[in-house]
């Protein structure tokens, strides 16, 4: 079983909450921490919303729940993210699509307040009042803060008839005692970015001797007297390579690889010192290697994209069925675009080897294959991805058929036509979409007699009106004359299917652009019809404002 992006997105911005409540207390807003800070948590929403429109979080005491699935849990009182929302009577905090940087900004403000040690007058729920936020929403319990009112008030008579008591007094002056008998050392915490700062310093030397290595061995390699000492040698920058890496040293074996590819191009170089170096390069792009390469960027660790796509470009294709592998294993939406990148530099070398990917069981793998063939823009993959057309789950049918409309073909016009009757709307809108990237006069006359069939007024609104969007690119006599034929178009029966037919061309008609027609546009602008209206309304102005 798979979980969901979003459920790894919903997971991810509680960590945003997290670092956002650190980063905003400690930085001014004109520090370049506080600002990437600011950016990296809008892309983390921004991401989430490309999966779903509202982002909603329950808040029970020790956890935060998404979607029923537990997304953060802390029984202990410190640092409690769920207790700090919950203690002030939060129970939901939903995020809408269409969130604004400001709006994000405001709310990771305010949470990152230090209620207990600052001197505040409001409390969370007052705050978020005030800003008066459109597109986060928020339930409180009401009971629970009136309880909580009452609560006080008991609490300080309970205080006060506990000091009229002589015991009480008496014991409150042995408990002083003790306490002075144990007085606390105040502690002075280190920051996250600190800590990182002393672990640097303390790795530089061990770093930089890794380079100073890969170096002396490369100049053994290639100074070698006797052949059978070449294997021997690429053995040791092999183990090299592999403590890098582990270390996190990528640098070191980019440099190191781009020296072996510089040997390897020589023409004059010894077949067997050929034959060593290439096993080299090769081991840096196995699957023991990617596999760890996948670890670290899955771990959140900051990684140079820079370094990381040059090392990338000095793999070999044997690097491309491992990073396959790897992309169905990470569990971040990061570092699968990272590695989605990588095997957009690779799959060149070799995109038969990459379409293997087209059949892994797991659909977000085979859509990623495609995003990934989509943007090489390689025809060769054409026919491998018409298989995938009929796979059962829409959204990878959704990204074939875009991109084999951006590929095109002779055999993906009978593909994409057989996907306008499909059952599902999405699919038949994906399809037509396609078509609009195709300029031929056979898909041209293929959607106007599909307009006129019986059945086209059958079909929703939304459907009707991609089917004239996608007509609006071809901007020639025919097209022109065959919408002011559906403008002018008459019947007593079904009127309200017939007024969408012609709200649609008149929206096709705006798109195109021709002052021709603004005489028939504005004869419908007073139209009975509020959709013919609108349409024709909306069709004037954009072809007034392109004029």
């Amino acid at each position: 079983m798979t979980i969901s992006d979003d459920l790894i997105l919903a997971k991810d911005i509680i960590q945003v909450f997290l670092k956002g409540k650190k980063i905003l207390r400690m930085y001014p807003q004109n520090n370049p921490i506080y600002m990437k800070t600011i950016e990296d948590s809008f892309n983390k929403f921004d991401d989430f919303f490309t999966y779903q429109d509202t982002l909603r979080y329950v808040f029970r005491q020790n956890e935060i729940l998404y979607d029923t699935e537990q997304v953060y849990e802390n029984p202990e009182k410190e640092d409690n993210l769920a207790l700090f929302f919950f203690k002030d009577g939060l129970r939901e905090i939903t995020f809408r699509k269409g969130l604004t940087a400001n709006e994000m900004e405001d709310f990771l403000r305010i949470i990152s307040m230090d209620f207990e040690r600052e001197v505040l007058e409001d409390d969370i729920v007052t705050l978020f009042w005030e800003k008066d936020f459109e597109n986060i929403q928020y339930v409180v319990d009401e009971t629970f803060l009136a309880d909580e009112e009452d609560y006080e008030s008991q609490a300080m008579s309970e205080l006060e008839e506990k000091h009229k008591d002589p015991d009480n007094l008496l014991q409150a002056y042995e408990d002083a005692f003790k306490q002075e008998d144990a007085k606390e050392i105040a502690v002075v915490q280190i920051v996250e970015t600190e800590l990182q700062i002393l672990f640097k310093e303390l790795e530089d030397d061990a770093q930089d001797k890794i380079e100073k290595l890969n170096n002396i061995l490369f100049e053994i390699l290639i100074s070698v007297e006797r052949k059978n000492e070449y294997a021997d040698v690429a053995t040791s920058l092999i183990a090299s390579v592999e403590y890098a890496i582990g270390k996190g040293n990528l640098d070191a074996v980019r440099k190191l690889l781009v020296r072996l590819k510089r040997l390897t191009d020589r023409q004059d170089i010894d077949g067997d010192l050929l034959f060593q170096a290439k096993r080299v390069i090769y081991f840096a792009g196995s699957e023991k290697v990617i596999t760890a390469l996948g670890e670290m960027l899955d771990s959140g660790q900051e990684i140079d994209e820079k370094l990381f796509d040059e090392y990338i470009d000095h793999l070999e294709k044997n690097a491309i069925l491992p990073f396959i592998k790897v992309l169905g294993e990470l569990k971040t939406i990061h570092a699968r675009k990272i590695v989605i990148d990588a095997l957009v530099t690779l799959g060149p070398k070799d995109i038969l080897t990459l379409t293997k990917g087209l059949n892994d069981p797991r659909w977000y793998v085979t859509r990623n294959i495609i995003y990934i063939l989509r943007n090489i823009g390689d025809k060769r993959a054409v026919d491998h991805l018409l298989k995938t057309v009929q796979h059962t789950d829409i959204r990878v049918k959704k990204e074939v058929i875009r991109t084999l409309g951006e590929l095109g073909g002779s055999n993906v016009l009978v593909a994409l036509r057989n996907c306008l009757d499909d059952k599902e709307i999405q699919v038949r809108i994906a399809a037509l979409k396609a078509f609009s990237n195709i300029s031929s006069d056979t898909v041209k006359k293929m959607l106007m007699d599909r307009i006129m069939k019986k059945e086209f007024k059958d079909k929703s609104f939304e459907e009707k009106k991609e089917y004239f969007t996608t007509l609006a690119n071809w901007k020639d006599s025919e097209v022109l004359e065959f919408l002011v034929k559906v403008m002018k178009k008459r019947s007593f029966f079904g009127r309200s299917k017939l007024f969408e037919n012609k709200a649609v061309a008149a929206h096709c008609l705006g798109l195109i652009g021709s002052k021709k027609v603004l005489p028939l546009l504005n004869k419908h602008k007073n139209s009975n019809s509020k959709l013919l209206r609108e349409y024709a309304y909306t069709a004037i102005k954009r072809i007034d404002s392109a004029q």
